[in-house]
């Protein structure tokens, strides 16, 4: 019996993998919204359009290149960034989708601009949503399934409503469930918060709440000096709020929660989760956010046909996973040396060939304090290179936004040639981690090159010099 080999695609998407090895991935830009407060200054936005500024800023913050289509017979122009219908595939992490509408990561996309042909698939793997969609994305263009993606998460904690069971309605009326708590803070196996899994692991490996404190208060400092150093202006797009009956639009520049803090209370604040002998507080606990963050993920080869210089290269990835309750120590088996926990678990570190020391920086989700103490004593990291720039205590946690953040604060701060880790625990008892390098990029010791390739007169020359004398001094004219 003969076959017939059927490629199948809508609006041009296939899915045969056309890699006969795998492809080198890196991350041509990256780009997140702030992160607001619960209930504050960007809580009028849904996750949808959070993701759709985060997506179009990484597409539009790929560099600045110049483009001449002969064969077209266009004018030049100047071009910012990748071509939003080159992007094949756009997957978002989002985490409490209910109230979000349908399709959130396609919702997303398109309200970014990009083509109604683009797939999108959301993904949920909790608070390692965001970086998983990064993970999964990654593999699409290492097996050769695509060139061009855009990967990310994003969430708005201020605005995932309250549940009511379908149903007759009860005599003494209804009973509601806050969608925050129910899917995205409750640990379904033992019917418990977040918080007291942390409880748990604090209790196991010794972890007082002067510690978690501490470390709490190390965040916001280092928040707060490296927004004044900075550190995050580059991976920060503006998000623009439209002023009502006439007043001026609003614009969120910096993140919101850092400088949320007062020290003389800190240390007082009530435990949450466990009363008598707890040590978990708000104040050394992430918080309730909104915002996202995306990156423009391509193949080497399709970056370097583009004239691309990308931020950094996808190194390797890894998942693992243990027992529910103790989730804050996922990340120490996704990454490298603690194997007694788990010996089948696939280590980081191990599949990418590398050592612990040869890491430059580790960014570790604080979900909790008690979450990167744990990692960092059971992972033997040393804290100086652990959150050099604070995390979600300080910065705030919107949970599908999460991982992929991290990602994005790696790409932009390692310098050149230093490894980064990034890794996230995940309700559930699972986490994921991610290896990236910062790439190098030779000087070209001059301006770029604009050779014409004509004969005098040519009017159409004319034209062109016309257009591009706002940034002729940037380049050098050739004849």
């Amino acid at each position: 019996m003969d076959f017939l080999l059927v490629q199948i695609g809508t609006f041009g998407r296939s899915y045969c993998s056309s890699a006969r090895s795998l492809n080198d991935v890196v991350i041509v830009s990256a780009a997140r919204t702030p992160i607001g407060s619960f209930r504050s200054s960007l809580s009028a936005f849904s996750a949808p359009e959070l993701g759709a500024v985060a997506i179009k800023a990484a597409v539009e913050r790929s560099v600045l290149k110049y483009q001449w289509d002969f064969e077209l017979i266009h004018l030049p122009c100047i071009c910012t960034g990748v071509d939003p219908d080159s992007v094949g595939e756009v997957y978002m992490g989002h985490v409490v989708q209910a109230g979000a509408g349908q399709a959130p990561a396609r919702q997303a996309t398109l309200k970014a601009g990009l083509s109604k042909a683009t797939p999108c698939t959301t993904v949920n793997k909790v608070c390692a949503s965001g970086m998983k969609a990064i993970m999964q994305a990654s593999q699409a263009l290492m097996c050769g399934s695509q060139e061009v993606m855009v990967a990310g998460g994003m969430e708005s904690m201020s605005n995932v409503p309250y549940y009511m069971a379908r149903g007759d309605s009860p005599y003494g009326g209804v009973h509601l469930k806050d969608g925050i708590v129910f899917d995205g803070l409750t640990d379904v196996y033992n019917k418990c918060h977040m918080g007291n899994c942390g409880e748990n692991t604090a209790k196991k490996l010794g972890i007082t709440r002067e510690q978690q404190d501490e470390f709490a208060l190390s965040s916001y400092s280092k928040s707060a000096a490296a927004w004044q150093a900075g550190k995050f202006s580059a991976e920060v797009v503006p998000v623009t709020i439209p002023g009502k009956r006439g007043k001026p639009d609003t614009v969120v520049t910096e993140d919101e929660e850092y400088k949320k803090i007062n020290v003389d209370k800190f240390r007082k604040l009530a435990t949450v989760f466990q009363k008598d002998g707890g040590t978990v507080t708000a104040g050394n606990a992430s918080t309730l956010n909104d915002g996202a963050a995306a990156v423009l993920l391509m193949t080497a080869a399709a970056a370097s046909s583009r004239g691309l210089k990308p931020l950094a290269r996808v190194v390797g990835f890894a998942d693992a996973a243990t027992d529910p309750i103790d989730f804050p120590i996922a990340p120490a088996l996704a990454t490298p040396k603690v194997s007694h926990f788990n010996p089948s678990t696939p280590k980081l570190l191990s599949l990418c060939g590398v050592s612990s020391d040869a890491v430059a920086r580790w960014e570790v989700n604080e979900a909790f304090s008690v979450v990167v103490l744990a990692n960092i004593k059971l992972s033997n990291l040393d804290p100086a290179r652990v959150n050099i720039n604070g995390g979600a205590v300080s910065l705030g946690h919107p949970i599908g936004m999460s991982g992929a953040r991290l990602v994005v604060h790696l790409a932009h701060t390692l310098q050149p040639g230093e490894l980064g880790v990034a890794s996230i625990c995940n309700g559930g008892g699972g986490a994921s981690a991610i290896m990236i390098e910062k790439l190098r990029h030779p000087a070209t010791g001059g301006k770029p090159e604009l050779t014409m390739y004509t004969k005098a007169p040519c009017p159409l020359c004319e034209v062109a010099f016309e257009v591009l004398s706002p940034v002729m001094a940037d380049l050098t004219l050739k004849k």
